[in-house]
């Protein structure tokens, strides 16, 4: 599966918004930011360098792998729907990354009703890109079962 990565980025007053509540860090080398199943924790910001996206199935087979890139919002889905993460980010060697709590984000979300809007078109395209993706998988035969 392929999957769009600018689907991650995200309008650049959100990112400012967003940066304001956040904390800053570097990585030196290859990190995990969070991995597919852990509970979610809160967004993460890529400023500066690349961050791998991963998703692997139930059997350990992996599904994706892709390269995003600064102005990305990583962590979004699992953050909004309080559910575990549904991919595998790991900063590469040089990524600036900023961390908004699930707390901050929450707070930040209802007193700028505004800011909501633009984390939904930010859903929006990662729904759009992977509903695109899936259209090159083949439908199951179940008449062969």
């Amino acid at each position: 599966m392929k999957l769009d990565p600018l689907a991650f980025l995200a309008n650049p007053d959100l990112i400012e918004a967003l940066k304001e509540h956040s904390i800053d860090a570097s990585y030196g080398g290859e990190s995990y930011l969070f991995r597919q199943g852990d509970p979610p924790v809160g967004l993460f910001i890529l400023n500066q360098g690349e961050v791998t996206l991963s998703m692997t199935s139930p059997t350990g087979e992996q599904l994706l792998s892709m390269q995003v890139g600064a102005g990305s919002l990583l962590g979004l889905p699992g953050l909004i729907s309080n559910e575990p993460y549904t991919l595998t980010a790991m900063a590469c060697n040089g990524a600036r990354v900023s961390f908004v709590t699930q707390d901050d984000f929450k707070a930040l979300m209802q007193s700028s009703p505004g800011l909501a809007l633009k984390v939904l078109e930010v859903l929006a395209a990662e729904v759009r890109t992977a509903r695109h993706a899936t259209q090159d998988l083949r439908p199951i035969d179940y008449s062969k079962s």
